[in-house]
């Protein structure tokens, strides 16, 4: 895949995801005990021969460019191409506040011209799957789409949160005939990816055709508006897709990774998911401390139970403590004799010693970075 460069936009989802992406972008937002969404993207184009890549940075990036570094674990800290990040610039024509993905793409057209390759694998940074583009653009280039959308069937049942939700309708030629997002009633089953394949100057002309006109937004005002009069087709991925859109997402997606098949797929030993590397100690289990059905990351001291639960790096569960159902972030310390279930800590959280915090499955609680409580 010499001739496609990858495009990922990180600006998304903010505000869906309420206390989690305070201080970060959704790119940087921990998942699945080690990772970051951010990696998930990065795997799929590498593990495609995709190694020129830009990332888009709107705001609260700082946490994604200490992730990132010089892209060295994605083997993408090179000479020729590599990883692109692309925060905000004040100029003439830019503000250096994006009014919308169209917007964002604009101010990057420089490096979107300066690569060398043809096509241009464009994504955003909340949904996350793994998979090799490879298969999708010979479909692109073979069916000699202008725009090929990666899709999923996803339940047709009305969504609580509404968010992102593109879906598309085929007419007998395989071709899109029509986009409907965020709809009320929903007529198909087919969602949008957030990922899309094109000839980069297609995406030039689209992009300053749109902003010409004021309109922003990628996908309304630009993919929905086009069915008509541009040749969009779709590529179906049958894997398993998290879409982080709101909070109870982002904690239904990390408790199905307890699931062994959910786990197998995503985690797809011929398609490595890679991160930064962070040499510590196993975890260790001192006294009675247990778990059961749990990911437990490197470097966690469990002298308590958990079970249920997603571990992330650093944590300590005192003894006498109990974690259930929950998600625990990098460096937080559990009291003794504590009990959680059903909770989300961010980074460097500590719960006092016999302190309870009870959420539910379908509404957990959730503290903020450095919260204690």
């Amino acid at each position: 895949m010499e001739n496609a460069f990858g495009l990922i936009y990180t600006g998304d989802a903010s505000m869906q995801l309420r206390e989690l992406t305070n201080s970060r972008s959704v790119a940087a937002v921990p998942f699945g005990g080690r990772y970051r969404t951010i990696d998930f993207m990065l795997s799929d184009l590498v593990n495609t021969g995709i190694y020129n890549v830009g990332i888009i940075a709107q705001k609260n990036y700082h946490s994604l460019m200490d992730h990132l570094e010089s892209g060295k674990e994605w083997d993408l800290h090179r000479k020729r191409d590599g990883l692109f990040v692309l925060p905000p610039f004040v100029t003439h024509d830019n503000t250096g506040v994006y009014r919308g993905t169209v917007d964002a793409i604009r101010s990057c057209l420089g490096y979107v011209r300066r690569s060398a390759q043809k096509y241009v694998v464009l994504m955003g940074s909340h949904t996350i799957y793994n998979t090799t583009f490879n298969d999708m653009i010979k479909s692109h280039i073979e069916s000699g789409a202008d725009i090929t959308i990666m899709y999923n069937r996803d339940s047709m049942e009305p969504q609580k949160e509404r968010y992102d939700d593109l879906r598309l309708k085929f007419d007998a030629d395989g071709r899109v005939c029509d986009l409907a997002l965020d709809p009320t009633n929903i007529s198909t089953p087919f969602r949008s990816c957030d990922a899309f394949v094109m000839e980069k100057t297609i995406l030039e002309y689209l992009v300053e055709d749109a902003y010409s006109h004021a309109r922003y937004d990628f996908t309304n005002d630009v993919l929905v508006r086009s069915v008509g009069s541009i040749n969009m087709r779709g590529w179906e991925y049958t894997g398993y897709v998290a879409r982080l859109n709101s909070p109870n997402d982002y904690y239904k997606h990390n408790m199905a990774l307890l699931d062994k098949a959910v786990s197998k797929d995503l985690f797809n030993s011929a398609h490595p998911i890679y991160t930064k590397i962070k040499d510590e100690f196993p975890a260790s289990y001192v006294g009675k401390g247990s778990a059961v059905n749990s990911v437990i990351a490197d470097g966690c001291m469990i002298e308590g139970h958990v079970e249920n639960s997603i571990l992330f790096r650093g944590v300590r569960v005192a003894p006498g403590a109990v974690v259930k159902n929950s998600i625990i972030m990098q460096a937080s310390n559990i009291g003794e004799g504590a009990s959680l279930n059903c909770v989300i800590l961010d980074k460097s959280v500590t719960v006092r010693p016999n302190v309870t915090l009870s959420g539910h499955g379908t509404y957990p609680i959730i503290l903020r970075k450095g919260t204690v409580v």
